[in-house]
């Protein structure tokens, strides 16, 4: 590998992309010339060469300065930045706001700021300086600047200091419970959990224990032909929602079939009613029989209000919409890999591709209304919430990035890194680091489209939501970019302008009124918690990685305020497990470790038994006690902490003790396809869930009825 040369390092640092870094142990590592050339070349930057890094330095200082104004200004309410216009030297300019509401503001006032001009393509360009005023409201709004002729527009966006916590939970503490929603099935699903079934917990959950939340498992939609990919951390968008969740009997129109599409709607169910009690998540055979079914529904005529309904969500969701249910019914006829599809639908924009949506109309339109069905479904979950007296109700779960191959990738291919992946360096639970397989948002293509592509996300995420975890909220700070032809720890950080991207989440956060918590585990600066505290976003402490700077168990009356608490998380076991040592076992096996087998079940052995100290010590838990006793007495511990949130995953309400999902493996587990079992391994139904007196028990520990 090569040492960067001075120029690459000032053309990276630029571009923010990270030439050095520092691993898990503390070490100190200088990233290879190769690495730092992939990465700039994924931002349209060539760096091939000592000679190409100085033409791209120039270049990068010449669009600075033939740009008018800059590509896009957040800033937070209350604060009054400056910014730069550049114009010829010593003409006149005039600049002004156009807010979100229509009104005007002419209240930018120039800055006494001197910047000495520079000589641009033969003309003398100077840098007039500008203050935002302070006192504009929340939104989306236009920065105008005029100059002769010329005449240039940005996107301003102010954005909330503060996000925090719902009036309703004020002061108190509010518990939650977090589910996998596919694993949980009823007797009346079709093989995977689905929509209805999360309003049954739901309400069990309100009603019965007070719960304030349910924390569900990113629903992001996948491939809509098979194989669909399992994990929900790895979509096909993040947009829209993947209509496998569906309770078909639960769309109005279903009440309205003929005899004939209503037996055979019965008849697809029972196809798969067998799948309800499978060991394993199927998927591809839930969603075939349920897509047909949903096919039949479909065809039913609506009536007036409720088609003019579909079409106003239809005509509000726009061209985001209309991409993904044509790459989806193109998906169908061509395969999920849209990369592999005629070289003439490769761009979402081309006459081919409006011309395959005209021939595929039905199919397109079909695809449109899965999405205002779940939406209606969505809704409806989130009133029952409320009904059932959360505070908060659900919590929807953003995924860091999508599929290369999917929707997203091929619609927002303008706004994605090529040739690039997302992951993780290595650390002490992933010691061979991460590859997710995800493009990257292009943190320059972000900014210029006015972070467009990232709003609508978020928009339509938190339409029917009372909170956000955001899964690798670090990935709004920087990301780990992998080169596609290489290993994660070839890796290097490339930083977003991060007080953008939190500043539109926590802006459609509060238009919301939702809750936002960040999962900020893993390598963190430690400026960034401070940060986000800062900003009223709540972290995520979990149990088992809670230490202080001695390595000892940090006590829980030391943790932070604002987060969300909770034993354990989906990327471990369920605490039964772990208690075991499942995971240990399970790298093992898997090949995951760098340190002897030996060695690593020696140390998680202490650290886990340094933990059952803290709890004896407290009283908290007797000698030789079961395990359900200590997963109730490690859940109790979390309330000696001042954690606003705490939360129990619905595998340790029932003891179920099987690993969901083992990071840095794709076919080698079946991650993201493990039913809820209880501590005896059987297959666990909503049903079984809401009356089992073993359910009941953590919730009154948190507080709860």
């Amino acid at each position: 590998m090569t040492a960067p040369w001075p120029e690459l390092y000032e053309l990276a640092n630029a571009h923010g992309v990270a030439t050095e870094v520092w691993d898990w142990q503390g070490r100190h590592t200088v990233v290879s010339a190769e690495s730092i050339v992939a990465v700039l070349a994924a931002l349209g930057v060539d760096a091939s060469s000592p000679h190409a890094t100085q033409v791209a330095l120039y270049y990068d200082w010449l669009h600075r300065w033939e740009r008018m104004l800059p590509p896009c200004l957040v800033t937070r309410q209350g604060w009054g930045p400056w910014f730069a216009v550049h114009v010829e030297h010593g003409a006149d300019v005039t600049v002004w706001i156009e807010t979100e509401d229509g009104s005007r503001r002419a209240d930018v006032h120039q800055q006494d700021h001197w910047v000495a001009p520079e000589r641009v393509n033969g003309t003398l360009v100077g840098e007039a300086t500008f203050a935002v005023p302070g006192d504009l409201p929340l939104g989306y709004h236009r920065l105008v600047a005029v100059c002769g002729d010329r005449r240039a527009e940005c996107p301003l966006i102010i954005t909330p200091a503060w996000v925090g916590l719902p009036e309703s939970i004020d002061e108190q503490r509010s518990w939650g419970m977090s589910l996998q929603l596919y694993s949980v099935r009823s007797h009346r699903s079709w093989g995977v959990g689905d929509l209805s079934d999360l309003t049954d917990l739901t309400t069990w959950a309100g009603v019965e224990h007070g719960a304030g939340f349910v924390l569900v498992n990113p629903l992001h939609a996948a491939e809509p032909a098979a194989p669909m990919e399992p994990s929900p951390y790895l979509p096909a968008t993040r947009r829209f929602v993947n209509p496998l969740y569906l309770r078909v009997e639960a769309i109005e129109e279903y009440a309205y079939l003929d005899d004939a599409a209503r037996a055979e709607v019965d008849r697809l169910r029972a196809q798969v009613a067998s799948l309800n009690s499978a060991d394993v998540i199927d998927r591809d055979a839930s969603w075939a029989a349920k897509a047909a079914a949903l096919r039949l529904v479909h065809r039913v005529r609506r009536s007036p209000g409720r088609q003019i309904s579909y079409e106003s969500f239809v005509a509000a969701e726009g061209r985001g919409l209309l991409d993904f249910a044509t790459w989806s019914a193109a998906s169908v006829r061509h395969g999920n890999d849209w990369t592999q599809w005629p070289a003439a639908l490769h761009d979402p924009h081309s006459p081919a591709v409006a011309q395959a949506r005209a021939e595929m109309a039905d199919d397109v339109d079909f695809y449109c209304w899965l999405q205002w069905v779940v939406d209606e479904q969505l809704r409806a979950v989130q009133d029952k919430a409320h009904a059932a007296g959360m505070a908060i109700g659900l919590m929807q779960d953003l995924a860091v990035g999508v599929h290369r191959q999917g929707a997203d990738s091929w619609a927002l291919a303008d706004v994605l890194a090529q040739g690039i992946h997302v992951g993780a360096p290595p650390d002490a639970f992933n010691q061979q680091g991460q590859d997710w397989s995800q493009p990257p948002w292009r943190p320059d293509r972000l900014a210029e489209s006015g972070y467009a592509a990232y709003r609508d996300l978020l928009r339509t995420v938190l339409r029917h939501a009372g909170g956000l975890r955001v899964d690798h909220i670090i990935g709004l700070f920087r990301l780990w970019w992998i080169p596609a032809d290489r290993p994660p720890t070839d890796g290097t950080y490339v930083r977003y302008d991060h007080e953008a991207l939190i500043g539109i989440l926590a802006l459609e956060a509060v238009r919301s009124r939702a809750v936002l918590v960040g999962e900020d585990l893993g390598t963190v600066e430690p400026w960034v918690r401070d940060y986000l505290r800062e900003r009223g976003i709540l972290g995520t402490s979990v149990l088992w990685f809670e230490y202080d700077h001695e390595g000892k168990p940090l006590h829980p009356e030391h943790w932070r305020e604002l987060c969300l608490a909770t034993v354990t998380t989906h990327d471990l076991p369920p605490t039964a497990g772990y208690l075991a040592g499942e995971h240990v076992r399970l790298r093992d096996e898997l090949g995951l470790l760098t340190r002897d087998v030996e060695e690593e079940m020696a140390v998680d052995a202490a650290e886990r038994q340094a933990w059952l100290d803290v709890l004896r010590n407290r009283g908290l838990l007797d000698p030789g006690a079961p395990v359900a006793q200590t997963v109730e007495a490690l859940h109790r511990l979390l309330m000696w902490s001042p954690a606003r949130l705490v939360g129990v995953s619905l595998t340790d309400l029932v003891g179920d003790r099987r690993t969901q999902n083992q990071p840095g493996t794709m076919d080698e587990y079946p991650n993201w396809r493990i039913p809820l079992t209880g501590p005896d391994g059987s297959v666990l139904s909503v049903e079984d869930v809401t009356t089992d007196p073993r359910a009941a028990a953590l919730p009154r520990v948190l507080g709860g009825r």
